[in-house]
């Protein structure tokens, strides 16, 4: 048990470099730096612990958004999420662009303040996005967003889309960037 604690305070430690690293668009990234499946199960094995960290932030938002649209699906939100923290216009860390406007109810990703339990129901489809978050944190995802800051679900007309070019279309959802 203790082992297991000391591997999830490990694997988080190298998240936060991660995160830091993408979030300053940095390539160059270490060999012992990068996060095994392992590691990225320690920091949250059941999807339970607290959403604070890289690594979960990203893996909730993937499956909130988009656990029934598979891996791809799931890419493009964690794309989403990586693009906006590096851009100035948004909160520099992937937990406070995922956790934006929480303080005020108008949460930027919907499942963050819509007052359900965010307790995962779906472990298998929880793995994936803990895998997309983990590779996305080693930079070995391509953005198939093509720099998107927006999506939306295909069924909503929201007034903001007219004003952005949309980049992609993957599963359920439209991706933007203006």
């Amino acid at each position: 048990m203790e082992t297991l604690k000391a591997n999830a305070v490990s694997a988080a430690a190298k998240a936060e470099r991660l995160e830091s690293l993408l979030v300053r668009g940095q390539d160059d990234i270490p060999d012992e730096l990068l996060l095994t499946k392992a590691g990225a199960r320690a920091i949250d094995p059941n999807g339970q612990r607290p959403v604070d960290d890289p690594l979960t932030c990203l893996a909730r938002a993937a499956y909130w958004e988009a656990k029934g649209e598979g891996r791809s699906g799931m890419q493009g939100i964690v794309n989403v999420v990586i693009n906006r923290a590096a851009d100035p216009r948004f909160p520099d860390s992937l937990c406070g662009v995922v956790k934006q406007g929480g303080e005020s109810g108008s949460c930027q990703f919907s499942w963050w303040c819509d007052g359900r339990s965010d307790r995962i129901r779906e472990p298998e489809a929880y793995a994936e996005a803990r895998d997309v978050a983990r590779q996305a944190l080693n930079h070995q995802l391509e953005d198939v967003t093509d720099g998107a800051l927006y999506f939306h679900a295909r069924y909503a007309t929201p007034y903001w889309a007219k004003r952005f070019v949309r980049t992609a279309r993957i599963g359920q959802h439209l991706f933007y960037r203006n």
